[in-house]
């Protein structure tokens, strides 16, 4: 029996990070009964450890909830908990999509900060429904009638009728359920159509395969289905249908406008791509959801293990994630500095960090990381166009008629006082300012940045300059044109492939330099001297050097003649030349990972 459409609320909500979204999820679920007290945890919906200690949600959740509304009704309430951060920025749009409304929390201490903004336009995108809620009303700081004003300016919606609450105590909370019920509007659909539903995210279980999210928008979804994925073309039977109340419930089946899960055998996350249509294999829907892409990488960088014979385990490992995420590619690398190792591209910094952290965690691997680099675009003198991720891959300076790199627009709040800091900032990493404009006694700036230059350590320096108040969010808008040159780090006269990188001509000098400086604080001393340097093409642009370590050979020398010293002399300097010709420079390895750093 399917749940009639006029008793359906599904909702997402939209909050910056650490705004409380998480803890109101815990309320909504314990006030309706969805788990015991004993039960409860702490953000219930962030299942990995590296969720809980960041504060941040990156898998997006479902939790089915039944409510009794004042009105004498129960009412099915799908709460979507979907990520905040820009990097998966494409999930919270598939959830958006899948929803009708959204709560937007708001912090009534902090007020509208930058990742609030961006997912609110994102679901006024969608056509939500918006219901504002003004979260830690109970702090000593909370100025409620200053955040309501700060929302009808900087967003544009009307709050006059926010639902002030404290997700921590419970205060407001049955007031949001009401709210949930009574202002947001149900869903559409027709069960007597052909199957069509979303796919809204999909998970690896070790005793299930790959299980998919779902949500119905016209026919119904049963067990012993055959159905068939649109984007992707593959079909499976359905195994079991289930809806989460945070725990799998199974069900007999989903009808139009029901959120649930399903398993179908399925064997790699990879051929359940989030967005894609589901639809009947023998009665098929004529035309697929809208919006669905697949996922593209946008930063790169090698991954290597620090010991050599854990490159095995690392490919397990990545292999093993690789099942649960399907945002995340890899392929082999070997470098001569470094060994063997993988490829990996990620959806952003934030994406890379937590992959980074879960191989060493969850897989004990000690592992290298090496520059992160965006993908370029090259458009060659033959005509042809490519496609690069590692600056090793540069074809010939003569076969490039130009170099594009991917730009991206950038929504900084910051209170006040930063803002010379931050326009400076923006101005260092080649920004061009598209709109400032005030919101009360913070500035929200707009720029157009290299994303080349934000993958280094733009945030770090945000935070830094901004004392940590201001807050950035950021979405890809194009490739450019631009004056780039690879650039090489050569020791002894020898080009170390892990540090060649593709910078900007007017930043190449400083780059260049700060590497050199650095590379010979970390280097040992040889028994010859040994040149650093970093060179565009053939032309050297920065050089430091390295000293050799010598033996006082004229020390047995007292008095006498100063021919004999000078002989003594000579012969060394001899010597020390042969060494250098055929000696090799070993780079240890903390010297990779001290260079790597020298962004910071």
């Amino acid at each position: 029996m399917t749940t009639p459409l006029d008793t359906i609320r599904n909702f997402s909500i939209v909050a910056h990070i650490d705004h409380g979204k998480s803890t109101l999820a815990d309320r909504l679920i314990q006030h309706t009964g969805g788990l015991q007290s004993r039960e409860m945890v702490e953000q219930v919906l962030d299942n990995m450890d590296i969720e809980r200690e960041r504060g941040i949600t990156i898998k997006a959740q479902t939790v089915r909830l039944n409510y009794t509304a004042n009105d004498g009704k129960t009412y099915v309430l799908n709460l979507m908990d979907t990520p905040g951060h820009v990097d998966f920025a494409y999930e919270v749009s598939r959830s958006l999509a899948a929803c009708e409304g959204s709560l937007l929390v708001v912090d009534a201490s902090q007020g509208v900060e930058a990742q609030t903004l961006a997912n609110v336009y994102k679901a006024m995108e969608a056509n939500h429904e918006i219901v504002p809620i003004l979260n830690k009303v109970d702090l000593p700081a909370a100025d409620v009638d200053r955040v309501k004003a700060q929302i009808e300016e900087v967003i544009g919606i009307d709050a006059s009728d926010a639902v002030p609450i404290s997700a921590k105590t419970g205060l407001g909370i049955p007031d949001v359920l009401e709210a949930i019920v009574t202002r947001l509007p149900p869903p559409k659909g027709d069960e007597t159509k052909p199957l069509k539903a979303m796919l809204v995210d999909s998970w690896y279980d070790t005793y299930l395969g790959v299980v998919v999210l779902v949500r119905v928008v016209d026919g119904i979804l049963k067990k012993g289905q055959k159905i068939r994925m649109m984007g992707t073309g593959a079909t499976y039977e359905v195994e079991r249908v289930g809806v989460f109340t945070p725990k799998l419930k199974d069900v007999g089946e989903l009808g139009p406008g029901e959120v649930g899960a399903i398993t179908a055998s399925i064997k790699e996350v990879a051929d359940t791509r989030v967005g894609d249509t589901i639809t009947d294999d023998r009665r098929p829907t004529e035309e697929m959801l809208p919006g669905f892409k697949p996922a593209q990488p946008v930063v790169f960088c090698g991954l290597f293990p620090v010991d050599a014979a854990d490159f095995e385990d690392l490919r397990a490992a990545v292999g093993k994630l690789r099942l649960n995420d399907a945002s995340f590619t890899y392929e082999m690398e070997t470098s001569a500095a470094l060994g063997f190792g993988f490829r990996c591209g990620f959806l952003g910094l934030l994406h890379l960090e937590i992959i980074q952290e879960r191989l060493e965690r969850e897989f004990n691997l000690d592992l290298i990381a090496t520059a992160p680099s965006v993908v370029y675009q090259m458009h060659l003198t033959d005509g042809s166009d490519i496609e690069m991720h590692n600056p090793v891959d540069m074809p010939e300076v003569t076969k490039i008629e130009e170099i594009k790199e991917p730009w991206i627009r950038a929504t900084i709040m910051t209170p006040d006082e930063y803002l010379g800091s931050v326009l400076k900032l923006c101005q260092d990493k080649r920004g061009v300012q598209a709109d400032l404009s005030y919101a009360g006694s913070r500035a929200m700036v707009v720029y157009d940045l290299p994303l080349n230059e934000v993958v280094f350590d733009f945030y770090d320096r945000l935070k830094s300059v901004s004392k940590g108040y201001a807050s950035f969010d950021y979405e890809m808008t194009d490739y450019k044109v631009s004056d780039l040159v690879k650039m090489q780090i050569l020791v002894n006269g020898e080009p170390v492939d892990a540090l060649s990188m593709l910078v900007h001509r007017t930043r190449a000098e400083s780059r260049g330099r700060a590497i050199c400086e650095k590379l010979k604080d970390v280097i040992p001393p040889h028994m010859f001297q040994i040149p650093v340097q970093a060179a565009i093409g053939g032309r050297i642009i920065a050089r430091e050097t390295i000293r050799a370590l010598r033996k006082d050979v004229t020390a047995k020398c007292y008095g006498g003649d100063a021919t004999r010293k000078r002989k003594l002399l000579e012969k060394q300097k001899e010597g020390k030349k042969r060494m250098r010709q055929f000696g090799k420079v070993e780079i240890p390895q903390e010297a990779f990972i001290q260079v790597l750093k020298v962004e910071d």
